[in-house]
């Protein structure tokens, strides 16, 4: 139970809804007592009323006394009917009060669980699955609200029902009480290991259907490499042996409900019969009169169900607690990228790294290797280097998503933990390599960093990313609704698309984490000749493994395993004869070569 004390704060919060659902629990089982009780007194009265009925028929009043006897008889049928539905009226105001008080508990957990997402930083991302995260906010809040809902409603009807019920019971008749309740201690037992089973088979049952659905998103994710590679029927065939699986867990699971309600069922029928047998002995023996074995059936059918949910309820906090334990690991997580002093001073652009190593904290790698460089304000930066030399590393670095091993980095000369994270981000416009968009219209996901969307605003970012002119040739323009991540449109398209959202925003940085990847070499000279007009006053970061996306750049760095191992400009750096020079050489004859056999 001890994950589950978090939950108290909730409790707690919606207290008024807690205790109008107690109140009215102990109501309606009030109204379940008094039912059994006039049975048993219209039973005794019908019977007595036989004993005086023969004299006075005999005596030619037989009519009068029968009108009499059934008008008592009406009276107790209606009194009992009233108490059942009065009962009824306080259940639903009990799940009024404690279901909503567990639903509305559920969308605060679910707001709380998004939050601290949110304020995670990237290294939480890349060690968690999206499945895992999906599942804590999803299923896991389902199950604990199944504590906070049901578990904590028929709880609490236990608890109220079950001391009134029985301490009546005793002063009744204590012997018929202890044989009648005999039965129900086994039943409690047999449905807790029932259900343990239940959830056991449901378990691997989701856990079969996670990996079908998984396998079936992969499928139709990647039908066209299916189809291109002819394995149709291989994957048919995986799917069959997936879904036999599902299906044999399925039918076992089946088997075991089966045992639920005729096993519930033959051991109220036990303790109906055991209450039936003394009850007679006592009867005969003049103890007791007929109407106490008629209550007490009444009220060993109504603790049936307590006792039968309380193997249920106690799965269901386990369950919760597990889940919850879950829960808690996430929300426990700390966020090490903070602000030191909030800073919101207006940023001009000019970026130094001094002395800078970085290793990532989840897989031990070494990006950077005490690398130092700067950019003035309004300078354009161009960051060349293979694949795993440490040039994306850079962009996450300047946007604060991870910090620095050793050294550190300075905007207008401050350090950048200093900075409010969210102010500084909103001041860098960032492309990354590998491109998303939202499955919304392209205009809101170029609008997508601007707090008021701005019409003139959207259309100017899309003609300077030159992709304007493929968004107006799409019948509904800007309106047009994308895809799932964007699959619409082209891979040039969703880049320049990109492109064109970073710099809507209007940002003091802008970084382009090789961007013009997934467009040919004439589109590339397109964009960044439209783009220069953009980077006036501007500070850009090109990070790139082509050439030519960063000679126009007024500084350029070539990276390789993580050092800096060449710096200039474009005609310096040619003049070296070193690794740039190499770069630019066989790009450029491979861009000529592409040219002649097209």
């Amino acid at each position: 139970m001890r994950p589950l004390w978090r939950l108290n704060k909730y409790l707690y919060k919606y207290k008024g809804l807690l205790l109008l659902g107690i109140v009215f629990t102990v109501i309606s089982n009030v109204f379940v007592i008094i039912p059994a009780q006039l049975v048993r007194l219209a039973i005794d009265y019908v019977v007595e009323s036989f004993s005086f009925f023969r004299p006075l028929q005999l005596g030619g009043l037989g009519e009068s006394a029968r009108e009499v006897f059934l008008k008592f008889v009406l009276v107790f049928g209606v009194l009992i009917l009233a108490m059942a539905l009065l009962r009824g009226f306080f259940l639903f105001l009990i799940r009024q009060t404690i279901i909503i008080m567990s639903r509305r508990i559920e969308y605060d957990m679910k707001n709380e669980i998004y939050e601290k997402y949110q304020s995670l930083p990237l290294s939480f991302y890349r060690k968690n699955s999206t499945g895992d995260l999906m599942a804590r906010i999803s299923e896991d809040v389902s199950r604990v609200r199944m504590y906070l809902g049901p578990a904590i409603m028929y709880g609490l009807n236990l608890l109220i029902l079950f001391p009134l019920v029985i301490s009546y019971m005793v002063t009744v008749n204590a012997e018929l009480t202890l044989y009648s309740l005999l039965p129900l201690p086994i039943l409690s037992l047999s449905i807790y290991f029932v259900n343990n089973l239940i959830n056991e088979r449901s378990e691997k049952i989701q856990k079969s259907l996670s990996g079908l659905s998984t396998f079936v998103q992969e499928a139709f994710s990647g039908i066209r490499v299916l189809k291109a590679f002819v394995r149709e029927k291989d994957s048919l065939r995986d799917f069959a042996d997936a879904s036999e699986d599902y299906k044999v867990k399925s039918i076992r699971l089946t088997k075991v409900n089966a045992l639920f309600f005729p096993l519930i069922m033959a051991l109220v029928g036990i303790s109906t019969i055991i209450t039936v047998y003394i009850g007679g002995i006592q009867v005969i023996n003049g103890e007791i009169g007929y109407g106490v074995i008629a209550e007490f059936i009444l009220y060993v059918n109504i603790l049936t169900w307590p006792v039968t949910s309380l193997g249920w309820v106690t799965s269901i906090i386990q369950r919760a607690a597990a889940s919850q334990t879950r829960i808690n690991e996430f929300l426990d997580e700390k966020n090490t990228i903070v602000s030191t002093h909030n800073l919101k001073d207006e940023i001009s652009g000019k970026i130094t790294f001094r002395d800078l190593t970085f290793i990532y904290p989840d897989s031990g790698i070494k990006a950077l290797d005490h690398v130092s460089f700067e950019i003035q304000a309004g300078q354009t930066l161009g960051v060349i280097g293979t694949t795993g030399s440490g040039k994306s590393t850079i962009a996450n670095l300047l946007m604060r998503m991870y910090d620095p091993t050793e050294g550190g980095i300075q905007i207008d000369g401050k350090p950048i933990e200093e900075f409010d994270i969210s102010f500084l981000r909103k001041n860098i416009g960032f492309v990354p390599q590998d491109v998303f968009l939202f499955s919304d219209t392209i205009g809101n996901n170029i609008a997508f960093g601007l707090d008021e969307a701005n019409q003139e605003i959207i259309e100017q970012a899309a003609k300077d990313a030159d992709v304007y002119q493929n968004i107006i040739d799409f019948p509904k323009g800007f309106d047009t609704m994308l895809g799932e991540r964007g699959i619409t449109l082209s891979g040039g398209q969703k880049q320049r698309v990109s492109i064109a959202r970073a710099i809507a925003k209007g940002p003091k940085i802008l970084i382009l984490d090789d961007c013009l990847s997934a467009v040919d070499t004439k589109t590339e000279n397109v964009i960044l000749n439209a783009m220069k007009k953009i980077m006036e006053n501007r500070t850009s970061v090109i990070i790139s493994h082509r050439v030519s996306s960063a000679k126009l750049a007024d500084q350029i760095i070539v990276l390789d395993d993580g050092k800096i191992i060449e710096r200039g400009n474009h005609q310096e750096l040619m003049n070296l004869k070193g690794t740039y020079a190499e770069l630019y050489e066989k790009q450029t004859q491979a861009g000529e070569a592409v040219d002649s056999e097209l």
